[in-house]
């Protein structure tokens, strides 16, 4: 009984709404758009990258945590500020490091998980 009220009900509401929409303009950007999956991969990327860039993404992050933090916008916010913060100890060659490095576990998992996935699943290309 005592784990039950140590779970921060609120914030688990607040992640758990946040990535569900994240997730549901994905998939409406699927459903009435001709978009394949991996140009709206890059979309989310690149738009959290700007957002992570411009500093509005972390306010987002420090509201619903990993509901913002998971999804394909919380790792292009993540490339922008590893790109950032070692421009400032690097300078310009930080630019090129910075992402990769402060994502490394990220990516890490993906390509691990993604090969899993392929060995199970059979992928079909979306027709046009």
């Amino acid at each position: 009984m005592n784990f039950l009220q140590s779970i921060d009900w609120m914030g688990l509401l607040k992640c758990f709404i946040v990535g569900g929409i994240i997730c549901i303009i994905g998939q409406i950007l699927i459903d009435k758009t001709k978009l394949t999956p991996a140009r709206i991969l890059v979309i989310y990327v690149t738009v959290g990258a700007i957002l992570g860039g411009l500093g509005i993404y972390k306010y987002l992050i420090e509201f619903a945590g990993a509901g913002a933090t998971v999804p394909l916008t919380g790792f292009g916010a993540n490339l922008a500020k590893g790109a950032i913060q070692e421009v400032k100890s690097l300078g310009v060659l930080g630019a090129f490091i910075g992402g990769v490095k402060a994502s490394a576990g990220g990516i890490a998992a993906a390509v691990f998980f993604g090969y899993l996935a392929s060995l199970i699943a059979k992928p079909k290309i979306k027709k046009q």
